[in-house]
């Protein structure tokens, strides 16, 4: 009940103070008592996404998401709603460094969009922005997106172009849009992709050294017409990624996961991967 009435909340559903329905109601919508009715509602009030948890009148939808959705302790969020405004909050350093694995970059493509409306609205003005990309080179075998019947003619191959074509279509509009800050607002950028020779199963984001977003592609089912035919394939819509958040400053576990995961990156980055051209 908490997970779902918490991604009612995430997804704007329910916005920021406005009132839940009464227990009364929301037992009768879950089929549930109404202990488990204030057990929820406490659970998403620990986590500050509502406020006046108790017996009497209704919650109320907390007023500052942007402290529950990104602050320390925040539960996971699908990449789409989590991403876009940690990176708005890293690009108000005077340097921005930004690491990203992952197999298109459209969910970093998305997110870098907030923090470029606020520069050229003058609300944020970073002196350099570093910005380095891991992608699956174009010459391999992708585990996925991967075609479910194995022996159609050319599916798979339809599929890895298909893939290439998104792969370097994001990438270019990132490195556009980066690139373009040194001539509209004098911002010292630079952007750097490098090929992977395998398929990560993982998407990792590292902002300023100080925060590591993690989240794992988890693989589904699903059809896609390519070439006025359809296919059925196994993909991994990255977007809706659950994405978990690891800080600096958040205990133990969290710093060393973050120091961790740099390491791997930077491993990965100077040792197994290889010069990528964003061209077809």
């Amino acid at each position: 009940m908490a997970d779902e009435l918490r991604a009612r909340i995430t997804s704007g559903q329910l916005q920021p103070g406005q009132r839940m329905p009464t227990q009364a109601k929301l037992a009768d919508e879950f089929g549930v008592e109404r202990g488990a009715v204030r057990q929820a509602l406490r659970i998403l009030q620990s986590e500050h996404l509502l406020t006046n948890v108790s017996k009497g009148a209704p919650a109320t939808v907390a007023p500052d998401l942007g402290r529950a959705l990104t602050g320390p302790g925040a539960p996971p969020q699908p990449t789409m709603v989590a991403l876009a405004p940690r990176v708005a909050a890293a690009f108000a350093a005077p340097h921005v460094e930004i690491d990203a694995l992952c197999l298109t970059s459209v969910s970093l493509t998305l997110a870098i969009g907030e923090p470029l409306r606020q520069i050229h609205a003058g609300q944020l003005k970073p002196a350099k922005v570093d910005v380095r990309v891991l992608l699956p080179s174009r010459d391999i075998s992708l585990a996925f997106p991967t075609s479910v019947d194995a022996s159609a003619d050319d599916a798979d191959e339809r599929l890895r172009r298909r893939w290439l074509t998104q792969r370097n279509a994001q990438g270019q509009v990132l490195q556009h849009n980066l690139l373009a800050l040194r001539a509209t607002h004098g911002i010292d950028v630079r952007v750097g992709f490098r090929a992977l020779p395998f398929t990560p199963p993982v998407k990792l984001y590292l902002l300023n050294s100080a925060e590591a977003l993690f989240a794992y592609y988890t693989l589904a089912r699903r059809a896609v017409e390519i070439d006025h035919q359809h296919l059925e394939m196994y993909d991994a819509p990255g977007i809706r990624s659950m994405l978990f958040a690891f800080e600096q400053g958040s205990g133990l576990r969290d710093m060393t996961f973050v120091e961790q995961s740099h390491v791997w990156f930077n491993a990965l980055w100077e040792t197994i991967s290889s010069e990528l051209v964003l061209t077809s």
